[in-house]
């Protein structure tokens, strides 16, 4: 059951009872380590959080079902890898054979996917028309999330461009979407990227889209949270373009993270400080835009 979050004591000190939360990652960052210990902290609550990756991954999967890890975090590469080793799944990842959360209750790992409920809420919040027709870049679990919560928001037009034809055509085919493998020569009303161009690291200079499209769209939506202000970002910013940003995903993906792990749905105010304290001042004011008062269920 969610409760209200209380007054906050001080944090209790890291002892025997102090429950772990954790997350594994191909390229493992600090910022949801920051976000779920600066909430820990504001709510006084005994947990703490920590960012691994991993070459083993049943034998990391076992040690979280092992030593009473109370819940992980799971991204790129291991969000379909992982399901073959859990107990069951939600609709939420059932539903696109996709997981980023794992919540274990006494040794059961059930997962779960955030990132869909996340990415459904914020275009929900934002106003987004699903009249409006898009254009989106990439395949992965990532996408099947955005793609079904798209569907699930009543987006009806929409184009899914994968160079991989057989991932991009079945992600498209089973949403009643257009694929096609390369960019078209024009773009769309909505473009979204959910792929690592612009993402820290070898792709960080990359832009997702032409110049040229970004210029003629209404709203960019980049899904990519590290850096919070990628190229496609900027440039749609400086456009004057709507934009919806990876960062916000990665915060609202988090809350309902921290409430499956915590049973507690951390004020609107407390998740904007908690998002400026990992991931600067802007993420807090763009996250004080969005109404978080009315939460949604994790399926």
């Amino acid at each position: 059951m969610i409760i209200a979050a209380p007054t906050a004591p001080a944090k209790p000190p890291i002892g025997r009872d102090t429950q772990l939360c954790m997350s594994l990652s191909g390229r493992p960052g600090n910022a949801g380590s920051r976000f779920h210990n600066r909430l820990y902290e504001l709510l006084g609550i005994d947990y703490v959080y920590k960012a691994f990756s991993t070459t083993d991954l049943p034998g990391a999967i076992g040690g979280i079902r092992a030593l009473g890890i109370r819940g992980c975090a799971i991204s790129m590469p291991f969000k379909e890898a992982v399901i073959p080793l859990l107990d069951g799944l939600k609709d939420s990842a059932r539903a696109i054979d996709s997981v980023n959360t794992i919540v274990n209750d006494h040794g059961v790992l059930t997962g779960y996917n955030t990132d869909y409920v996340a990415v459904r809420d914020l275009v929900i919040a934002r106003g987004i028309d699903p009249a409006t027709p898009f254009l989106l870049r990439g395949s992965g679990g990532m996408a099947k999330a955005v793609v079904a919560a798209l569907r699930a928001c009543g987006f009806a037009h929409g184009t899914v461009v994968a160079r991989n034809r057989w991932a991009g055509e079945a992600l498209a085919d089973r949403y009643g979407y257009a694929w096609r493998a390369d960019l078209p020569n024009t773009g769309a009303p909505m473009l979204v990227n959910v792929t690592p161009l612009g993402m820290e690291g070898a792709d960080r200079d990359a832009l997702a889209f032409p110049a040229a499209m970004i210029a003629s769209c209404d709203i960019a939506f980049d899904v990519v949270a590290l850096p919070a202000e990628t190229p496609f970002v900027r440039a749609a910013e400086q456009a004057g373009k709507i934009v919806l940003s990876g960062a916000e995903v990665i915060i609202l993906q988090a809350v309902e993270q921290f409430v499956l792990y915590t049973g507690i749905r951390p004020p609107a105010a407390m998740i904007a400080e908690a998002a400026g304290f990992a991931h600067g001042p802007a993420l807090a004011e763009r996250m004080q835009r969005i109404p978080l008062s009315a939460p949604h269920p994790t399926a």
